[in-house]
Formats: structure tokens, sequence, C-alpha cells
């Protein structure tokens, strides 16, 4: 794991840039198909793939090392306007909240934008700080196989639902105040981490 991998990305105050976290374990192609309909859709400059030292949430012993994880994540994003970093490491942040503060202190005048997937949305409220998270900044939200009514139906998308904004007004999302939301169909993996870590017989 080179330094790089470890620094902020570029950017500059006005660019508009997406944020999509977790532990990329494995990184597979149904982050890069996310992230690529958000680029599109969202009208992003770029991506950021933040991948975390480990996930407060589940169960880090089994995780492979940060550095391994960086490098596979890379060769899967394969693209120019995606950018993979280990920040947080740096950062030293264990949460999403403390994240998404840090960077936003750190990049002032950057639009950013906070990028999940439906089955994440399903969750969202147990998440620390998660209303926090969505006053910080807008959220789109990419649907998946097998979550789309259980992500609809959860209790942050409920607590959401007066910020949501039409999916045909998606472009506007990076510069709309928070709170803002939207849910983005479109072509899905059904890839999974969890899946793909099963098959190599890893959980």
């Amino acid at each position: 794991m080179t330094s790089e991998h470890l620094r902020l990305p570029p950017h500059a105050p006005g660019l508009c840039i997406g944020l999509f976290g977790g532990s990329f374990n494995p990184a597979h192609d149904g982050h890069r198909l996310a992230s690529l309909t958000a680029l599109r859709r969202l009208q992003l400059d770029r991506i950021w793939w933040l991948v975390t030292p480990g996930n407060p949430l589940k169960d880090n012993a089994k995780l492979p090392p940060l550095g391994e994880r960086l490098r596979q994540a890379r060769d899967i994003a394969a693209h120019a306007r995606i950018n993979v970093t280990g920040i947080e490491a740096t950062l030293r942040t264990r949460y999403t909240a403390d994240t998404l503060r840090a960077l936003k202190r750190r990049c002032p005048g950057v639009n950013f934008v906070w990028i999940m997937g439906s089955d994440n949305l399903a969750g969202f409220h147990r998440w620390a700080e998660w209303r926090t998270i969505a006053r910080m900044m807008p959220i789109a939200v990419i649907d998946r196989p097998g979550s789309t009514h259980s992500a609809m139906a959860s209790p942050a998308a409920n607590w959401l639902s007066r910020w949501r904004i039409p999916e045909n007004q998606a472009a506007s999302l990076p510069r709309t105040r928070p709170p803002a939301w939207v849910f983005l169909h479109g072509k899905r993996s059904t890839l999974s981490s969890t899946m793909l870590r099963r098959q190599a017989g890893r959980d």
C-alpha cells in the first residue's frame, strides 16, 4: 500500500464528487456499475471509493488487510473518474459521520453526494448519527436486487420521504441543500461481496 492510497484524491471547489464507502471485501463489478450509474445520472465529476479499515456494524476478524482490498478495488474500478482511497485510515475515523465531517472540512466548496445501495438504506437507521449524515450532504440510493421494497419501507426512508426529489431531476442533487435524496433505478448487478466471499470459502 503506497502513501497515494492514503491521501485525498484530487479535488477543487465547485466539483461534484460522489462518496461511495464500504469494506469492498471484495470489490466487484456491482460496485463499478453503481458508480457508473451515479456518475451519469447525477452528472458527477468524480466518485471516490472510500475503502474503510473496518465496518463498525460487522465482524472484522476475517477482513483482509486494507492494502490488499485497496489494490483489488483499483483493479475493479479501472476508470479515470473513480478514485480508490483509504483516506479513512489517515483520518482515523471509525464512523461515516466523522469521515464526512472531516472531508467537508478538508475540501471546502466541493459538492459531495453520499452514495449507497438500497440494501444499505434498509439498515441506515442503525448507523451512528444517520440523521446527521442526511443533513450533511445529499444522498443517492442505487437500487439493488432484493432490497427495493425493504429499503423503501425502512425507518430511514420514512423519515427522509419529505426530502426525496424526483428521479428525473437527479442531476440537480449534488447542488441541492440537504437533506435531499434520490432513488436511482436502472441496470442492476446480482453480485454481492457476501456472495463472493461464500463462493471463495471466506465466510
